[in-house]
């Protein structure tokens, strides 16, 4: 990769001397930043208020100071604590930032600054997007963070599943602050953007080096919004392209953030119902319609029935999680973004898996219910029997 504009970047002004020599008048088209965004399923919920005591006592009240913007409301915010910058083994600076969020998610973000042309954003975003070097350092770093946060973790999952991996999600922003277009002076409009580079673009939110097919070039751009005429979002499944100001750009990249953590808490929720099913479909497979085996169908049905209640209540808090004031552009953002990370999707496995929970449970109380009925009736049947036997011996009970 042409690691020249970035250390460019880093290298506090030692190497603008050269560059000035050979191109005085010549600026970078290109100026941004590189997100990439980790996030793990740690735990059913984290108690916030608990969690800010003990950040609070280690860390910089600065580390809180981000807050959403006006018109989007968290019914209860997360907390977010800055990282130690990070150095790769290339030399590239990662400023880096956590945010923990009620329901059980560890959300990692780490930026690497950009200047450079179209090419060099194409080759971060190929080989960004295909490096899993991140999933192992953001996994070490939430480990260290979680040891001095575990009395706020409640029910954490990995020691319950014996030390085993987190349900993870990644995703990736390039977000570009300023461009220039050869046939424009001023800042470019989204439609100039499109039209001179949108090739690139889709590009960028594949991850492909490759030129794209028109086909695949036009369903990529259809995946876009802008407020402002010189503003652009362009949402795919795994990254998306941002065209704005690091203010306008805010509100974007938190809305991805919150998709990617529900996805992470639908896939979990998709996976205990999965492993719950199984388990009743072995019970029943094992001899659950015997007559004294349906006894213990209450049981199972009582445990079946719990399930359902913690679903529901954790996929209405995930649900709930966020609240759009009077701001409709917002609500469409969220709505595109959700769409393309597949939130929709796994909401609806999970709502066909709660319904067919639903009916399992219904079948074995019923089952348990017939059991009951047909021992009471066997009971007088048998004391009707004896009495019987009393009565013609002529001696009555």
């Amino acid at each position: 990769m042409d690691r020249e504009p970035t250390t460019t970047l880093v290298s506090n002004g030692l190497a603008d001397t050269p560059a000035k020599q050979t191109q005085p008048s010549a600026p970078e088209p290109l100026r941004g930043s590189v997100l990439v965004l980790i996030q793990f399923d740690v735990c059913e919920e984290i108690r916030l208020d608990e969690l800010r005591n003990i950040l609070g006592a280690r860390t910089a009240e600065a580390s809180f100071k981000h807050q959403a913007p006006g018109y989007v409301r968290y019914h209860r915010p997360p907390i977010e604590e800055t990282l130690e910058p990070l150095i790769l083994d290339s030399g590239e600076r990662l400023e880096g930032q956590i945010k923990y969020y009620d329901y059980g998610v560890v959300s990692l973000v780490f930026e690497l600054p950009f200047s450079g042309g179209w090419d060099t954003l194409v080759q971060l975003s190929c080989r960004w997007t295909s490096d899993t070097n991140f999933e192992a350092l953001a996994t070490r770093i939430v480990r260290q963070k979680l040891e001095r946060a575990a009395p706020a973790l409640v029910k954490p999952y990995a020691s319950q599943e014996g030390g085993s991996e987190w349900l993870q999600e990644d995703y990736f922003i390039f977000h570009v602050k300023e461009l220039k277009l050869r046939e424009i002076d001023a800042a470019p409009s989204a439609n100039d953007l499109l039209s001179a580079h949108g090739d690139q673009i889709a590009q960028v939110v594949r991850g492909e080096m490759a030129m794209l097919s028109d086909g695949e070039r036009q369903e990529i751009l259809q995946s876009r919004i802008s407020y402002y005429p010189n503003d652009l979002a362009v949402i795919g499944w795994n990254a998306a392209f941002i065209y704005d100001t690091d203010a306008g750009a805010e509100t974007a990249i938190q809305l991805l953030q919150y998709a990617n953590s529900q996805l992470l808490e639908f896939r979990h929720y998709d996976e205990l119902l999965t492993k719950e099913l199984e388990n009743v479909y072995d019970f029943l497979d094992a001899g659950g319609h015997g007559l004294w085996s349906r006894w213990r169908t209450a049981r199972a049905a009582a445990k079946l029935h719990t399930v359902l209640l913690d679903v529901n209540e954790l996929t209405e808090r995930a649900d709930n999680a966020i609240k759009f004031l009077s701001d409709m552009f917002s609500a469409r953002l969220y709505k595109l973004c959700a769409q393309k990370v597949g939130v929709p999707d796994y909401k609806d496995l999970v709502k066909e898996k709660l319904q067919t929970a639903e009916d399992l449970y219904r079948f074995m109380v019923e089952q348990f219910n017939q059991s009951r009925a047909f021992i009471l009736e066997l009971m007088v049947v048998v004391i009707l029997i004896i009495e019987l036997i009393y009565f013609f011996k002529g001696r009555p009970i």
